[in-house]
């Protein structure tokens, strides 16, 4: 081989490694920001309309709460409870491990912390004995699975200040006359803001308290947001599906 060709082929065996080399840092810094900062998740139902709809992609920070093993990618059993925690707020929605099933995420917001007693009756929240008020706010369209429904729709205010909407079909069967829950030590209280479609801590064979090291963070923002009604092949269709007034708002 010539001197010029071995000079190319050298040049050709350093761009690869040098291309392998910038490929695995990349991937080290999407698991390090995937693993420390936000982690992105889909909602694939409506049991948090009107907040989040069906086709919403968010971002999670999975700073807010500390880290637990669901932190990292796969879950291992590395340790058990959670590093750098901090208690999370009333009124945060979270993502978090279905408990009797970790391999299951869930979102939903938190209404109970540890030592609250919590209870529905005849649509109303109660938290601590103390009725949370709600207030009508016209009516909310829940689409979900292509079921349009009409429901109405609620600003809801907790203890600590923190109002959102809810949405409400009924006030009467299981889910709005529930036993009291008296919510455990280091476990936390989570409903859906689509309060009559929502399996959620109510249900104590469903989702249950949720416990502390489950969490897996925070909702912050959405990123992108689609009403995803035509095929994916109708492209044509794809702006008009687009909702835009949704892109990068803040979940509250």
């Amino acid at each position: 081989m010539s001197m010029v060709g071995a000079q190319k082929a050298k040049r050709k065996s350093g761009g690869l490694i040098e291309n392998g080399k910038t490929i695995v840092y990349a991937g080290l810094i999407a698991i390090l920001i995937r693993t420390v900062l936000f982690e992105p998740f889909n909602i694939p139902s409506g049991s948090m309309i009107p907040t989040l709809l069906v086709g919403d992609y968010l971002f999670v920070s999975k700073y807010s709460y500390g880290y637990s093993r669901f932190s990292l990618p796969f879950s291992p059993e590395l340790f058990s409870g959670r590093i750098l925690f901090r208690m999370p707020d009333r009124g945060d929605v979270a993502v978090f491990k279905l408990p009797r099933d970790t391999s299951t995420d869930y979102i939903k917001r938190i209404i109970g912390l540890p030592g609250d007693r919590i209870q529905m009756k005849e649509g109303q929240l109660y938290i601590n004995g103390v009725e949370v008020p709600r207030k009508p706010a016209g009516d909310c369209i829940a689409d979900d699975g292509g079921v349009r429904m009409v429901l109405k729709r609620y600003i809801e205010t907790l203890p600590n200040g923190v109002t959102h909407y809810i949405c409400k079909a009924t006030d009467e069967g299981e889910a709005n006359n529930t036993q009291e829950f008296l919510v455990p030590q280091g476990d936390i209280f989570a409903m859906g803001d689509n309060r009559d479609n929502s399996l959620d801590s109510r249900f104590m064979n469903g989702v249950g308290y949720v416990p502390f090291e489950n969490l897996v963070g925070r909702a912050e923002f959405l990123f992108f947001s689609i009403d995803a009604n035509e095929p994916w092949w109708a492209f044509w269709a794809w702006p008009f599906e687009i909702r835009w007034d949704r892109l990068f708002m803040r979940i509250r």
